[in-house]
């Protein structure tokens, strides 16, 4: 078999697509088991459970005491105790064990006065039935206990093992075929991190999806991974739909290239429903019906492959099992700033969400549909939909929660200049603070002095560099902040420079030889406070911006500026010394800077950030930041400012 380049012809609304897929499959419902209850937790009934038991099936003690015909008992008072025989008239009992014949009343240990093992004197009556769980009481046999499509929790197993039922008729967990595609895939369990050689990818999607299988409450299992040949991978599809399986992916191979083999598979084999959906990210995938079974072409891209399973695979496989769709956690948010996008499609951002003054604060996070970091370190996902074109910060919108609300509303929410020790902040904090966790936001300097003026975080990193003294940070703070009370905390001394690759191949020595030797540069974005040094250097030496070869291209963290360095795709980058030392490269040092926090006074003396305050001052703290390399604590933890 041969292929060709596929074409999306008819991209669907995401409405449409999901009633495209309900309409086909309708009666695509999984078969039912019988299963003992004790293993049916999630399940949904495929029948009605009716007791065939009471509970209790027999009168109970419901306290410790004595078991008495409540008769015996009337007119007994302080005045006028009444004195009973045990084994004739009163009966010893334990709460719980049934009731002797003739009695109907438990009179509590603790009203009983014991005379001798013979005698035993009452000082109050009761009445017929006191302390008693009566049978029936909770369970009348023949009671409908469920109707069927109840979903089964654990409250309900416990009901129906006392209703003497203990097995049940449930829907079968659906069965999914996950075949991971590409020549380009390793396995992660065979491969050799040392020996991956450019082009390789460690497959991850098949892993992440039959997890997602598994919390809708289906099985999975993961075909051994196939190359892009057309001809295996419809062997593997027909051979998948004639079992046993109830869905199958196709991972990979569902967009429009020359070996995307997902869409000619489906089609030589059934019928292809959907190719593409006006969402970002996922876009390219594919549904289709092969033997009356859904066949889905899954993206590549990790975040693609999420969405798509999220939106469409995810509700058909608790749809086949009449499990209800799950519930979103949604609350309103306001924006850190601006966010556009385009129309005609909806998008899925991935957005970091914190709890400043009482609203719920949310900055976005990289739109890269192969980032799965932008989905880890999520707080929340907003959806922009397909008829808007951005969401301006004075807008406020609904955010679909990945965290509970409140380890949300116990994070601070730092905005501003990357630094790698932020990180390594944030876990020292929950070495011994659990709860306490730490947002952050890389806008650059200046993008975190805005924050602080928005009141949008709690604290914002910055490293700004005054040209005409050469002092950091108080003058843009007088210029920017000048009504707003704060304090200015150093975190680090840190030495700012050159990445450069390992053996610095091109013989830099300094700024200057960017554009004397037409190097290519990675820049950091404007705002930055290391685009401000950069370009205050530049200012220094006379070199125009237009002079230095890349100069437009920009990353937003130190990490990202020396991977560009690793990878080739710039020549050097101007970024600090912890970045290079992690990725084994090169160093020339431009200067000795400070990276300070700035803190709002309305939120110096709250808790979070008093811990935050004595962390940074720990010899614990200390010890790991010297331990990057290229970071001083001398100042660490001292006030530098107060306004």
């Amino acid at each position: 078999m041969t292929s060709k380049r596929n074409i999306y012809l008819d991209s669907k609304p995401i409405e449409t697509a999901w009633q495209i897929l309900v309409d086909t499959f309708k009666e695509h419902i999984t078969p039912v088991e019988t299963i003992d209850v004790a293993d049916a937790r999630g399940r949904v009934l495929a029948a009605p459970a009716i007791a065939v038991l009471s509970s209790p099936n027999f009168h109970a003690a419901a306290m410790d005491g004595i078991a008495v015909d409540a008769k015996h008992t009337f007119g007994a008072s302080d005045e006028a105790p009444k004195t009973l025989v045990p084994g004739k008239d009163a009966f010893w009992i334990n709460t719980g064990h049934a009731m002797p014949e003739g009695t109907n009343a438990v009179i509590m240990i603790e009203h009983v006065n014991v005379i001798d093992e013979n005698i035993v004197e009452i000082e109050a009556p009761v009445f017929p039935w006191q302390h008693v769980r009566k049978m029936g009481e909770d369970i009348v046999a023949t009671k409908l206990l469920f109707p069927r499509g109840q979903q089964i929790n654990a409250y309900a197993m416990g009901a129906l093992l006392s209703g003497g039922i203990f097995r049940v008729g449930v829907y079968k967990k659906p069965r999914v075929l996950i075949i991971p595609t590409g020549s380009e895939l390793v396995q992660w369990h065979t491969a050799q991190v040392d020996q991956l050689v450019p082009g390789q990818v460690v497959e991850s999607n098949s892993t992440v999806l039959g997890a997602l299988c598994r919390d809708n409450g289906a099985q999975f299992d993961c075909h051994p991974m196939l190359k892009d040949d057309l001809d295996k991978i419809t062997a593997a599809v027909t051979k998948a739909v004639k079992g046993d399986y109830d869905m199958v992916f196709i991972i990979g191979g569902s967009s429009a290239g020359s070996e995307d083999f997902a869409r000619p598979v489906i089609a030589s084999l059934g019928e292809v429903l959907v190719h593409g959906v006006t969402m970002m990210p996922g876009k390219p995938v594919l549904m289709g019906k092969v033997f009356e079974k859904p066949v889905f072409g899954i993206p590549g891209y990790p975040v693609s492959a999420i969405v798509a399973f999220e939106q469409f695979a995810g509700p058909l496989l608790r749809r086949m099992q009449k499990l209800p769709q799950m519930p979103a956690r949604t609350a309103p948010v306001s924006l850190a700033r601006k966010i556009a996008s385009k129309l005609g499609q909806d998008e899925f951002l991935r957005v970091k969400i914190g709890a400043v003054d009482g609203k719920l604060i949310a900055s976005q996070l990289p739109r890269g549909s192969g980032s799965i970091t932008t989905l880890t370190e999520a707080d929340g996902i907003i959806k922009i939909p397909r008829d808007v074109e951005g969401i301006s910060e004075d807008d406020t919108t609904t955010a679909q929660l990945l965290r509970p609300l409140s380890a949300i509303e116990n994070t601070l929410v730092i905005t501003g200049s990357h630094d790698n020790t932020l990180d390594l902040l944030a876990d020292q904090m929950r070495r011994f603070h659990d709860g306490i966790g730490i947002s952050s936001s890389h806008v650059g300097s200046m993008g975190g002095l805005m924050a602080i003026r928005k009141n949008a975080c709690h604290l914002a990193g910055t490293h700004l560099l005054d040209p005409d003294d050469g002092t950091y940070n108080i003058s843009y703070i007088k210029k920017y902040l000048p009504k707003i009370p704060l304090r200015l905390v150093n975190l680090v001394m840190r030495e700012q420079g050159l990445i450069v690759p390992k053996g610095n191949p091109k013989g830099i020595r300094s700024i200057a030889d960017l554009a004397d030797k037409k190097l290519r540069f990675i820049n950091r974005q404007p705002g930055s406070g290391t685009r401000i040094l950069f370009d205050y250097k530049l200012g220094m030496l006379g070199v125009a911006p237009a002079d230095i070869q890349g100069y437009e291209n920009d990353e937003y963290t130190h990490m990202s500026v020396a991977v560009a360095v690793l990878s080739g795709r710039a020549d050097a980058g101007l970024g600090i010394m912890a970045a290079a030392r992690a990725l084994d490269l090169d160093f020339i040092s431009v200067v000795t800077e400070a990276y300070d926090l700035v803190i709002p006074e309305q939120f110096y003396h709250t808790p979070n950030i008093r811990i935050l305050l004595e962390t940074i001052a720990g010899d614990g703290f200390k010890k790991r930041v010297l331990a990057l390399g290229g970071y001083g604590v001398q100042k660490t933890g001292q006030e530098m400012f107060r306004q």
